[in-house]
């Protein structure tokens, strides 16, 4: 949280794309508990995690932290799923993880996840810093963004895997492509 753009990402994922579409369990307000998590409970710095254990099984994880608000964006008629932008940044940088080649272009090892032998070797195929085109690179990663079962919705029934395509595709560019990507598009 005191990463500037990470910090930005993280609050408008919930207060923007998330909270517009939260059923209100009536237990608890859903922006009081947002405000808690994002302002008292991760900052705090006497609770220790490492983005090793935070990326442990994110195919396990994404269907229920983003595919639900998803698919509350397609069942609402106020809200276009079209508008989402952070939750698909959130996917492109997953994809671009997988590749498991740091911002600086070093490798670097995965965290354990039940579908890394069918992920990565789509993600194989691309090359940090390569010049495949957008729709090449796009025809390779086209099996991971329909798979439902990781994003609790097809990405292309959707109307969002274009966008997780293209901000992938300018991840992959070389050394510091996704610190500009997240300044680009997460302006704080």
């Amino acid at each position: 949280m005191e990463d500037e753009e990470l910090r930005t990402l993280v609050e408008r994922i919930g207060y923007r794309e998330g909270l517009p579409v939260v059923t209100d369990p009536g237990i608890l307000n859903p922006e009081e508990f947002l405000d808690t998590v994002l302002r008292v409970r991760i900052p705090n710095p006497f609770m220790p995690d490492t983005p090793q254990r935070i990326a442990t099984d994110t195919s396990q994880k994404l269907a229920i932290r983003f595919g639900e608000t998803i698919k509350a964006y397609l069942a609402s008629p106020e809200h276009d799923v079209l508008n989402l932008s952070m939750i698909p940044l959130v996917f492109a940088g997953w994809l671009r993880y997988l590749m498991a080649v740091d911002d600086k272009g070093r490798q670097f090892t995965l965290s354990s996840d039940p579908l890394l032998d069918v992920l990565c070797p789509y993600l194989s195929k691309i090359v940090f810093g390569g010049e495949k085109s957008e729709k090449e690179v796009e025809e390779t990663i086209r099996p991971i963004l329909q798979n439902s079962e990781i994003f609790g919705v097809d990405l292309y029934q959707t109307g969002l895997s274009g966008r997780v395509c293209r901000y992938f595709c300018e991840m992959i560019t070389g050394p510091g492509a996704v610190r500009a990507v997240l300044k680009k598009y997460v302006r704080p």
